[in-house]
């Protein structure tokens, strides 16, 4: 049985990463979905439980795919989950340098490979921190997001949810 593992923190779940976990899903049986508190970044604006139940609600069409949050090193889950390969959407060549600095590190650690998929011209320039960006100020993402993510932005900046 081959198992794909998507790490990433997810803060929020956006269309960039709903079409990586799509086709990865495509490719290997299983998908494990990690969501992670990476400590490099900012403050979460979505505690770990709320990027699982959006990740879980966005991906709900898939019967292959499993959630999990994480909050070890990545091979570390790898090695729980049985992964064959560690999968990372890149957006752009900028991407590419530190993806490529941790998908050695993985492998050198724990044998695992890191396969890359490049993401569709119209997925490229979504990030996560520019749909916190503009879901603050008001601006609509419903077009870069998942419903149950929108419906969630929303309810956290119209003052509902912090």
């Amino acid at each position: 049985m081959t198992v794909g593992l998507i790490p990433g923190s997810f803060d929020p779940f956006h269309n960039g990463h709903l079409e990586v976990v799509e086709r990865a899903a495509q490719i290997f049986d299983e998908i494990v979905v990690a969501a992670i508190r990476n400590p490099q970044k900012s403050e979460a604006l979505f505690a770990l439980e709320e990027r699982r139940d959006m990740i879980a609600a966005s991906l709900v069409h898939l019967d292959n795919v499993r959630i999990v949050s994480i909050s070890t090193l990545l091979v570390n889950v790898a090695r729980d989950v049985k992964a064959t390969a560690i999968v990372k959407g890149l957006r752009a060549v900028s991407d590419f340098e530190s993806e490529l600095q941790m998908a050695q590190m993985n492998r050198s650690l724990s044998g695992v490979e890191t396969l890359f998929l490049p993401s569709s011209s119209h997925h490229s320039f979504i990030s996560s921190k520019l749909i916190r960006e503009v879901a603050r100020y008001g601006g609509d993402v419903t077009p870069f997001v998942p419903a149950s993510v929108a419906k969630r932005l929303a309810e956290k900046f119209s003052g509902g949810g912090q």
